[in-house]
Order: structure tokens, then sequence, then C-alpha cells
């Protein structure tokens, strides 16, 4: 194998911001006052009983609402915002994913019992994948990303501005899992005073930020910093490129295929020209494998009798 350097270049981006903290500590508005500061239209997939929506007074945006919480759902409902061209989707709230109903955890303990031991080692090892997917499909929206995360909650005796002991309410590790915060561009953890403390970020006009009461100058930041860059193909783009060449040969398909690769999209949850929701590189696989048989037929009718 031949391995060849290029020269870096920064890429325009999108965010993609993971918003923690307790419940009250203002996730949602957050997570909507930024949505407001990247992009024009924005939709919201709500596991949080419509709580979104007591904001539509303040902000437009569409909404989702689900009670189930399957992994291939959220990759499904991505796919689904793709395809309406919403510039920024907000996942309120991810956690829900994790160990709500039919979530994660549930999943692993069904697929725990299916399987031939009954441990849950096998449960996750079936699981892992769609876990996988449904985070890749959050890295390769093409729009902006914003995900709140539930945090556990303890109650501690600390002294106020007075001197006197008072109890409060702090948030912990979010209900989500390990490492996960290593895939967004952005995290932030929220308190009940709605002070924001950037805990990570590539952007380093927020990097280490405390905001009390963020702004739309937050997302302004953040937004003006992913801007800069040369801008690459969104998943759509390619599969549009796809559809509009049928008569496509397989070697160009392989390098339409390597160009998804480059640019990051392979996993990206697309919407097919058959309705079908699937991922970006498997789409380009099954139109490779078509134009390869075309190829096959058509050699075999030349060949004389």
């Amino acid at each position: 194998m031949t391995f060849t350097f290029t020269k870096a270049t920064k890429k325009a981006a999108k965010a993609r911001i993971a918003l923690e903290g307790p419940s009250g500590s203002g996730k949602t508005y957050t997570a909507l006052i930024t949505a407001r500061a990247l992009g024009q239209r924005i939709a919201v997939i709500d596991t949080e009983h419509r709580s979104a929506s007591l904001y539509a007074d303040e902000f437009d945006f569409d909404t989702l609402e689900l009670d189930s919480y399957d992994p291939q759902l959220l990759t499904s409902a991505l796919a689904a915002a793709a395809k309406a061209g919403y510039d920024v989707i907000v996942v309120d709230s991810l956690s829900h994913f994790w160990m709500g109903t039919d979530g994660m955890l549930e999943q692993v303990d069904r697929a725990a019992k299916r399987s031939a031991g009954g441990n849950t080692f096998g449960g996750w090892k079936e699981m892992r994948p769609t876990e996988r997917r449904m985070i890749e499909a959050m890295l390769a929206y093409p729009g902006h990303l914003i995900a709140t995360l539930r945090t556990k909650t303890e109650w501690v005796v600390e002294e106020n501005d007075r001197g006197k002991k008072v109890p409060k309410k702090i948030g912990l590790k979010a209900e989500q899992r390990e490492g996960l915060e290593y895939e967004f561009t952005l995290v932030g953890t929220l308190d009940l005073d709605n002070t924001l403390v950037v805990t990570k970020s590539r952007c380093k006009a927020l990097s280490s930020a405390v905001i009390h009461r963020p702004d739309a100058s937050f997302g302004q930041t953040l937004g003006d910093w992913l801007q800069d860059g040369e801008a690459g193909p969104t998943a759509e783009e390619i599969r549009d490129e796809v559809l509009a060449t049928p008569d496509a040969t397989y070697d160009e398909l392989i390098d339409v295929y390597r160009k998804a690769e480059r640019h990051g999209l392979l996993m990206a949850a697309i919407i097919t020209n058959t309705g079908d929701e699937m991922s970006l590189g498997d789409f380009v696989k099954s139109r490779g494998l078509e134009a390869k048989a075309r190829a096959a037929r058509a050699a075999d009718e030349q060949v004389p009798a």
C-alpha cells in the first residue's frame, strides 16, 4: 500500500454541540437560542414530552416528538431531516437513546437474552454497530447538530456569599456512553444558575469559556469559526451525483465512494430515490454492484455464439 501525505487545510464545518446539565439548567432553551444563531430552518427531535414546544412563541422551529428511543429511530429521523433540508437539528435529549424506553441499555438486555450464553457481552456485541451507526449519522448530518444530555444529580451543602451553609443540587456524569464527548466539536455543562462552562472546544475563542445565560453571541462565535474554511460536499450532494449518472461505471462509482470516504460521509444517513433509509456508503456500494452486473451482462452479449 502506498501512503501519500497532502498539505492540511482548514475545512468549513458544521457544529456538533453537546449541552449537559441537570433538569432545570436551561439545556433546551440554550440549544434553541444557539440553533437560531447558526441557521434559519430548525428542527427538534423531542424526547422530553414536548418541552421544546413550550418555547414555540419565542423560536420558529419544527418538531418530531418520539416516545420510543431505539437508536435506529434517531438514525432514520436524521436522514429525514437531511432530506427536508433543515439547517440545524436539535436532539433533545440524546440521553433517552441511551437509557430511555427501547434505548441502548434496553436493547442490549434484550439482545443478551437472545444470545446463546444469555450474557451482557453478547448483547453489547450485537448492539454496538447500531449505536455506531447512530453516532456516525449525527456526525455526518449536513447541517449543524446540537444534542442535550441529562446528567445525574445529587444534593451537596455549600456556603453561600453570606457565609451560610445551604443545600444545592449539582449535575454529575452525563447519562450517556462513556467517551461520547470526544465526538463533538464543543461540549458545555450548564448548572441551575444557567451558567455554561465550556469543557471542550476546538474553537479557541470559546475554549474554557464561562458564560452566564448564553445568548445568540455564543452560537455566532462558533458559527463564524466553523465557516472559516473550504466547504466540502454533503452526503445529499454525493447521493444526487450518483443518481444523476445512472450509467456510471464501477470504476467511476469507486471514485465517488472514495470521495465520500475522504469527507467522512460513508456512514451518513440518507433517503434514497426509492424512499429507503440507508448509509451513503452502502448506497454507493449497491450502485457499484449494479454497475458491475451491467458490465458483465454487456460482456456476455458480445461473446459470439
